[in-house]
């Protein structure tokens, strides 16, 4: 019984500590991360739970230009080249892109 009860709590807290991780859409409308011109995120302000994001977001977005890549007959530079022109174009207004090692609202 007692055992029952501990894992309902862990599972609930388990549930409460996801509903306060930080999403990348969120990250992007508080502005603590944009596009950058590599075809990454990064980071606008310095923030623990932005940078988690941007690290897990970049490791897919990495996994998934050398997929494409290979897939392609293209090298990794050139995936990223494309996905950055690509990101930048769906970049919603108000939202942070890198230009020329800065970062501006688009």
């Amino acid at each position: 019984m007692k055992k029952m009860k501990l894992i309902t709590l862990l599972t609930a807290m388990c549930v409460s500590f996801s509903a306060w991780a930080l999403s990348l859409d969120e990250a992007k409308n508080q502005g603590l991360v944009g596009e950058r011109n590599s075809g990454y995120l990064g980071l606008v302000v310095d923030n623990a739970e932005a940078k988690k994001v941007v690290n897990e977001i970049n490791a897919k977005r990495k996994a998934q230009y050398l997929k494409l890549a290979e897939k392609n007959g293209l090298t990794l530079p050139q995936v990223e080249a494309l996905a950055a022109t690509k990101a930048f174009q769906k970049t919603q207004n108000g939202h942070y892109i890198e230009s020329n090692g800065q970062w501006i609202k688009k």
